[in-house]
C-alpha cells in the first residue's frame, strides 16, 4: 500500500512569493512551472494583470503546483 503523495510546497510561501515578487513570477519558480515563471518575468507579470489573478487564485487556495497537486495549507 503506498503512503499518499504529499506536497511540500506551502501556501503561505506562494503568496508571500506572489505578493511581493509576483511580477517577476518567482512564485510559479517556487510550484515547479518554469515556463510559465519565465514569461511573467518577460511581460512583467502579465502587467500586472497576471500578478493579480495568480494572488486571487492562491489566496482562495485553487492554485496547483506543476504535478497538479494543491499547496500545503
Amino acid at each position: 500500500m503506498n503512503a499518499p503523495v504529499t506536497n511540500q510546497r506551502s501556501w503561505v510561501v506562494a503568496l508571500l512569493l506572489c505578493f511581493f515578487f509576483g511580477i517577476i513570477g518567482v512564485h510559479r519558480f517556487y510550484v515547479g512551472k518554469t515556463g510559465t515563471g519565465i514569461l511573467q518575468i518577460v511581460t512583467f507579470g502579465g502587467l500586472g494583470l497576471w500578478t493579480l489573478i495568480d494572488f486571487i487564485v492562491i489566496l482562495v487556495g485553487g492554485f496547483r503546483d506543476k504535478q497538479g497537486q494543491p499547496l500545503a495549507r
